[in-house]
């Protein structure tokens, strides 16, 4: 809706430039770009769409070729921030990009305007700019490409702006953080007297072609409206004042083209899972067995703990306390899933190919409605059947969003395990070839619509963030995972101060 409202407007927005746009080496997902760039163009702005998966000298090859006025990084990721430090630096290294003072735009779901301000922009002598969301990159892009005086202030303004961030963020950072063996000794404290229920399912479970129609009615679709830049919670956006209108428009479109996709099986949503008898094996690791005895490894699991300061009766949690330590009789298990919704590739791109952007757009936004509808509703069949540990359960589809249940399932690069790495060998084990999914080297899942995780059986388990850890626990995990210094401190850049 706010396309057409801009297609409407260009007449009379007169400003123009070139910009190359591009989501970073090693990341797959595209729509916020995707949303940018036709929203640009829709202001009389060139763009030039490289696409996913771009390397940082192909996209500086690329802007010089076209003489682009701006550059911008889209990435989902949180290894996607590295890349884009690294575009930054391979720009200041680069004579064209340096001289030009070319504007460097950084966008997507993991970035922010501190991370900008303090792990990117010290990289580049040029401007730097962070971009919340589409309606932000058209008054940015226009006054980077009007006069000198205009663009100047603008630019001194945001440096400005950034400096305050950087000095916050020092001082911020200087938050009491408390020695590993410190937090250790204030682990969450979590009762395993409890019997630990065996699964009816252990092992790997594949589900092919999962019936489309059961997922529609535990659709979140809030994050939906966010991803076309809609500020507001479902339903009540549809009523919203400023909104409303546009809203219901783009919600009855996508209810129509889902009727489509189901009716037709025009998606497919694949998955797998298994259930492994596991155990703590060190302070923050968990290791995962392929049978009961625990005679064969599969893998470990390397954890991180929470390391500043808390207030009396907080602990310092690490997802390790969730699960039985070795040394205990009582058994446990952990469970690791992938789901995926493949084929939206294709369809967007045909309707690329016939100039239908909207419809593009609006296809992977489904699939991505689609995934995470799937991941809720087999981790309900977790807990209910394969599982079991919640036989009696019976949530509506509300409940069931809001995650009113027993259980957690944390997915490598959020809050309570920042490290990507896992999922290498998560997809080794579980055989994701078979439904279709692949790892990119900075290890995004593709398709992009995709989910994945761990299953936590037990009622104390809950979500947490890490925050900064201290170089006491660099080295440690260092150590446990066999990583050089640089490779450790790559993997965990957003949990460093």
């Amino acid at each position: 809706p706010f396309i057409e409202k801009d297609q409407e407007s260009s007449a009379s927005n007169k400003a123009k430039g070139v910009m190359v746009i591009a989501t970073v080496k090693g990341d797959v997902h595209d729509i916020g770009k995707n949303i940018v760039s036709v929203v640009l163009q829709c202001n009389n702005f060139e763009i030039i769409n490289m696409g996913v998966m771009v390397p940082a000298l192909k996209i500086i090859e690329e802007a010089k070729k076209h003489d682009a006025d701006i550059i911008g990084l889209s990435g989902l990721i949180t290894p996607s921030l590295e890349e884009m430090s690294n575009v930054a630096k391979e720009m200041e290294r680069d004579e064209w990009c340096r001289s030009r003072k070319i504007p460097l735009l950084i966008g997507g779901a993991t970035t922010s305007k501190v991370h900008t301000a303090v792990k990117i922009a010290p990289h580049y002598s040029g401007p730097i700019i962070w971009i919340p969301d589409a309606s932000r990159a058209v008054p940015v892009a226009q006054v980077l490409t009007s006069n000198e005086n205009e663009k100047k202030l603008y630019i001194e303004k945001n440096e400005s702006a950034y400096e305050s961030l950087r000095e916050k963020y020092s001082r911020r950072n200087k938050l009491e953080v408390i020695s590993l063996e410190e937090a250790r000794k204030n682990s969450l404290k979590v009762n395993f007297t409890i019997k630990t229920p065996t699964p009816k399912v252990i092992g790997r479970r594949l589900l092919k072609s999962f019936p489309l129609e059961k997922l529609i009615e535990t659709i979140d679709w809030s994050p939906f409206f966010r991803s076309w830049d809609l500020a507001g919670k479902y339903p009540d956006i549809l009523t919203d004042k400023i909104v409303g209108d546009q809203a219901k428009k783009l919600f009855s479109d996508a209810k129509s083209l889902l009727k489509k996709i189901v009716s037709r099986k025009m998606l497919s949503a694949d998955g797998v899972f298994s259930i492994f008898p596991a155990r703590r094996t060190d302070c923050e690791d968990i290791t995962l067995f392929s049978d009961e005895s625990l005679s064969q490894k599969l893998f470990t699991w390397h954890g991180l703990r929470q390391q500043t300061k808390k207030p009396r009766n907080q602990s310092n949690k690490c997802l390790s306390d969730f699960v039985s330590h070795k040394d205990n009789d009582r058994k446990d298990y952990l469970g690791v899933f992938f789901v995926t919704v493949n084929g939206a590739d294709k369809i967007a791109k045909d309707f690329d190919d016939a100039g239908d952007d909207y419809s593009a757009i609006m296809i992977k936004a489904l699939a991505d409605r689609l995934v995470e509808s799937f991941a809720e509703y087999l981790h309900m069949l977790i807990r209910t059947e394969f599982w079991a540990y919640s036989p009696d359960e019976k949530l509506n589809s509300t409940e069931l969003i809001s995650e009113s249940y027993q259980g957690i399932r944390p997915a490598p690069g959020y809050p309570s395990c920042p490290d990507h790495s896992v999922k290498e060998e998560m997809a080794r084990f579980l055989h994701v070839e078979d439904i279709g999914l692949s790892l990119t080297e900075s290890l995004a899942m593709s398709p992009a619509s995709s989910v994945c995780g761990f299953y936590f059986w037990h009622p104390q388990a809950s979500y947490f963030n890490i925050g900064s850890i201290g170089n006491d626990q660099l080295v440690d995990y260092q150590k446990r995972v066999e990583l050089t210094e640089e490779n450790a401190k790559k993997r965990l850049v957003t949990v460093l101060g």
